[in-house]
């Protein structure tokens, strides 16, 4: 394996949602970017990640059960299932990640900013 140069990639230039890659090449940065593109800016999962996934399938099940909608994913593979898993996590991070960028308000009249 030949040691990451300046060819780097981060999917949509979004440096605060996913990671970035370095490359030793052009050619594997251009193989990179088009992994990276199929899979919402990730390259690789980690093996905690895959397990992580993995475990939530049985969540994900139960209340699919409990609302009446497992019959449409009761034939998925797999893969489908865990594409479903992740939409809903990364967009549940990628809310809270706007939200803590933002002050938390508490309700209280004194919480309101100061008009001038």
């Amino acid at each position: 394996m030949r040691e990451a140069r300046g060819f780097g990639y981060c999917h949509g230039l979004r440096h605060d949602r996913h990671p970035h890659y370095r490359f030793c090449s052009r050619r594997c940065q251009d193989i990179g970017a088009e992994i990276a593109k199929r899979n919402n800016g990730m390259i690789d999962k980690t093996a905690r990640e895959r397990q992580a996934i993995r475990d939530a399938r049985a969540s994900f099940a139960e209340a699919l059960t409990s609302l009446g909608l497992m019959e449409p994913f009761f034939h998925r593979k797999p893969e489908d299932i865990d594409r479903l898993i992740e939409a809903a996590v990364t967009g549940y991070i990628d809310s809270m990640g706007r939200q803590a960028a933002r002050k938390e308000r508490t309700g209280t009249v004194l919480d309101d900013p100061i008009p001038f």
